[in-house]
């Protein structure tokens, strides 16, 4: 029997609730300690959404601002425009910054969306779910990286696919721009060129590259089982969604067939996420509006991609069935050259991969139960001779993930305890100090839906995005940062009656903090029935 949680996902996880504003409100109080009304349940309009994530710190030098688009989505027909560079702000910039700002009312599935300028994809998005009466709400993120395509004119293509008809009425409507702010760029950070996949997936890097990183924006998505892959068992398991070795998902990266990267994808959750849209009104899931790409550093393989004959590149995602959709994973290559060198030759010295352990065991019982434990090791070195002597590159990357999977009998109740850790350390060796960056990111994802006898849904659900980084110079710390974004949710509503009959109610919260060497950020964000109840900052 197919869950009616599942279902409830599968058809969207995007439930659009309004009910009747209760007669007996709380209280709460804002940041400037003034009362805001809190009502006894969610009502026809709530809080624009919101994160508790830092904003873009922007330089004071002069700027400049160019559109992208001005558009509305109501269907699956990509926006198509032109980009043409900023007239009175040089050609390099200290800083560009990507803003898109929305707007939705009424009825509408969440949805996902991409913004490609000159083919290069500069942003990865979700959509809040919208009020009856609206709601508006911004995305920024610097885009510095991408400044080689920015300096010629380019392409612009942009899509958020909707559907809109009598009962989904929400008309999606962004503005995308870009702000230029003219100084030098920090050169390690901004590559000389942004290169994307030819139609049959292969890459020619110019002959002089000496560092090169992929980018890959790793979704899963579409509505189908892939869209919650951190849920899916054995096929040995009576559960709604299955494959073959259970809940196990890598993204592989592979230069002409060779294992050349692997990552841990992060647990997206959208904003209808766990069958509960009421978690995500005002707060969504850490990353929802801005999907980070995965970052492999390929410069071991600089040598062998540097003979000026195209190769193919190629992005998997291990543990999806086979033949099975619901995974997007579009790859951009940003490469840095040797600007005294036409050729820069070198060599891969070294590839070698551990075993891939997966292993997924199914308990029955009146709880059923799937406990799950996975990882997978791989370490690539080379070296390339430049202009400015031999530079040696060695990639570390160890994953891991452990999970519990429980749930009874027509899933009524579904719960799920796991965590995905993503090791990498990056050394890189020529002249002057041996520099290493080693990364230690981890996400965690806890909670339980179940559905009493009553038709009231619940979900209580908390989600971590955490990652610490450590700089050194010849064994020694020259820099350091951590971060841990959390969100927590719960939320209730019945189930199978008119959207003014669902009663909901529900709390979220979410506290961003980023400290280190850098300086230190700290943010905590609440709501209660869709109400902003704190907005407090401060180390």
């Amino acid at each position: 029997m197919r869950s009616r949680i599942v279902m409830s996902m599968l058809a969207g996880a995007t439930l659009l609730a309004s009910t009747l504003l209760g007669t007996s409100p709380a209280q709460a109080a804002d940041t400037k300690g003034q009362v805001a009304d809190v009502p006894a349940e969610f009502g026809t309009d709530w809080h624009d959404p919101l994160t508790a994530a830092p904003p873009i710190a922007k330089p004071t030098a002069k700027s400049c601002q160019v559109t992208l688009a001005d558009t509305e989505f109501r269907d699956f027909t990509p926006y198509q425009g032109t980009y043409t560079p900023p007239k009175t702000c040089g050609d390099h910039w200290s800083k560009v910054v990507l803003r898109l700002d929305g707007t939705v009312k009424g009825r509408q599935y969440d949805r996902l969306g991409y913004l490609h300028v000159g083919g290069v994809e500069i942003l990865r998005t979700s959509t809040p779910e919208p009020s009856p009466d609206g709601i508006a709400w911004s995305v920024e993120k610097d885009v510095t990286r991408y400044s080689a395509t920015f300096r010629s004119a380019q392409n612009v293509e942009m899509l958020i696919g909707n559907v809109v008809d009598d009962t989904y009425t929400g008309v999606i409507g962004v503005k995308a721009t870009l702000t230029f702010y003219e100084g030098r760029p920090v050169v390690e950070q901004t590559p000389d060129r942004v290169l994307t996949l030819a139609a049959d997936s292969t890459l020619t890097t110019p002959r002089n590259t000496e560092r090169i990183v992929a980018e890959v924006y790793a979704t899963g998505s579409g509505g189908g089982c892939e869209e919650f892959w951190y849920l899916a068992v054995p096929d040995s398991a009576p559960y709604s969604c299955q494959a073959d070795k259970g809940p196990y998902r890598e993204v592989q990266i592979k230069v002409d067939g060779q294992l050349a990267g692997i990552a841990a994808p992060f647990p997206n959750v959208w904003t209808g996420g766990w069958s509960d849209p009421f978690l995500w009104y005002v707060i969504p899931g850490p990353r929802a509006f801005d999907v980070k790409p995965i970052e492999y550093d390929l410069t071991p393989f600089a040598g062998l991609l540097n003979d000026g004959r195209p190769h193919h590149i190629d992005v998997s995602v291990v543990g999806v069935p086979e033949g099975q959709s619901g995974w997007s994973a579009p790859v951009n290559v940003l490469v840095w050259q040797d600007a005294q060198r036409a050729h820069v030759t070198g060599k891969l010295t070294l590839d070698r991969a551990g075993e891939l352990a997966n292993s997924s065991t199914y308990t029955p019982g009146s709880e059923e139960r799937v406990d799950t434990a996975a990882g997978h090791r791989l370490t690539t070195a080379g070296y390339v001779d430049t202009s400015h002597g031999r530079v040696r590159t060695t990639i570390d990357r160890t994953l891991a993930n452990t999970s519990v999977h429980r749930w009874t009998d027509g899933e009524n109740m579904d719960g799920l305890d796991a965590t995905w850790t993503d090791d990498e350390s990056v050394t890189v060796n020529g002249r002057g100090p041996v520099r290493t960056t080693a990364t230690h990111r981890t996400y965690t994802m806890n909670g339980t839906t179940t559905i009493g006898t009553d038709d009231r849904l619940r979900t209580v659900l908390t989600l971590g995005d955490r990652a610490a980084v450590v700089d050194t110079r010849d064994g020694r710390r020259t820099g350091w940062s951590r971060l841990d974004d959390t969100y927590t949710g719960d939320a209730t509503y019945t189930l199978n009656v008119p959207r003014d009959q669902r009663h909901a109610v529900g709390t979220s919260s979410e506290r961003y903090r980023l400290y280190g060497s850098g300086g230190c950020y700290d943010r905590s964000l609440s709501t209660a029935q869709g109400v902003l109840t704190e907005d407090r900052s401060g180390c």
